[in-house]
């Protein structure tokens, strides 16, 4: 970081305006010759984001936080709690992403921050465990759903639904590899037939409510346990909730690929974020933290 702060004002030295070496489309943030194409614009950026979190955990979790809390009013509660926490998260990866204004995510903070055996160990341990297993999940959610309707008597089977997971990955991995402007096209897309379908779910609740079925959402009856209490489902029920939230973080992988990462990270004051990170994207050894 300290090589990276020397280079911008030797840059800042030789063009005092900043008017070339900004302009050059091929400046990198590092101030290389190569460099991540600008191509996601803040819909698209904002559709990452959604369509990360909006994914199979919304449509897993829910069942999964109520039969572990026990009862409708706390599992409410834990879903409002792993909300704020995710709220809390995000932000402070938007004031990151504006800092350190890197692709990579975790990896990029990591390494910064605390070294390169640091920053090596958490990309292996996200390549390794984290990132397959989740993808894995998802994968398997999208084969559930699809063969659910060809087997309305039973289950799909085991074979099937592991080759057409298989076969989703590989073709999403392949749009992602081929081009970053269709990969945003169907993540869009994927995006709003989320956001349909959960709209279709919310509609027939309201609907459900205004027909008066609403026992469980009364006080009254709302924190009557169903099953006993236990602390160890209760943490369960939290850890389906914030798989559910899952992707928040997502954006700033591909923070050198936004066209305006500040606008992005603050759309209503694209100069700072939070009023404390300068447009310059300085690091935070040179901020003095």
């Amino acid at each position: 970081m300290e090589e990276g702060a020397r280079h911008r004002n030797n840059t800042e030295k030789k063009h005092p305006g900043g008017g070339e070496s900004d302009a050059s489309p091929e400046a990198g943030s590092g101030g290389g010759g190569v460099a991540l194409k600008k191509e996601i614009g803040l819909v698209s950026a904002c559709g990452i984001i959604v369509g990360n979190i909006i994914g199979s955990g919304i449509f897993v979790s829910p069942k999964g936080v109520l039969e572990n809390a026990g009862s409708v009013g706390l599992a409410l509660i834990v879903w409002i709690v792993t909300g704020f926490i995710t709220v809390v998260g995000a932000l402070c990866y938007a004031e990151l992403g504006v800092t350190i204004p890197k692709s990579g995510g975790d990896y990029s903070y990591v390494k910064d921050i605390f070294g390169g055996l640091a920053g090596f160990l958490r990309l292996w341990i996200a390549v390794l465990v984290i990132y397959p297993t989740n993808q894995a999940v998802i994968a398997l959610t999208f084969s559930n759903y699809v063969l659910q309707p060809l087997f309305p008597t039973c289950f799909p089977p085991e074979s099937g639904l592991r080759l057409l997971a298989a076969i989703c990955l590989l073709l999403l991995t392949w749009v992602n590899c081929s081009s970053v402007r269709w990969a945003t096209r169907v993540q869009d897309i994927f995006t709003a037939g989320k956001l349909l379908a959960l709209a279709l779910i919310i509609i027939m609740g309201i609907v459900q409510i205004c027909k008066g079925e609403y026992f469980w959402l009364e006080p009254k009856n709302a924190f009557e346990n169903f099953q006993e209490p236990d602390i160890g489902l209760v943490a369960l029920a939290f850890l389906q909730g914030s798989f559910a939230y899952g992707g928040w973080n997502f954006l700033n992988y591909v923070t050198e690929e936004l066209v305006d990462p500040y606008k992005a990270a603050n759309p209503g004051e694209p100069e700072d974020v939070c009023g404390r990170v300068p447009r310059g994207g300085a690091g935070l050894r040179d901020r003095g933290g």
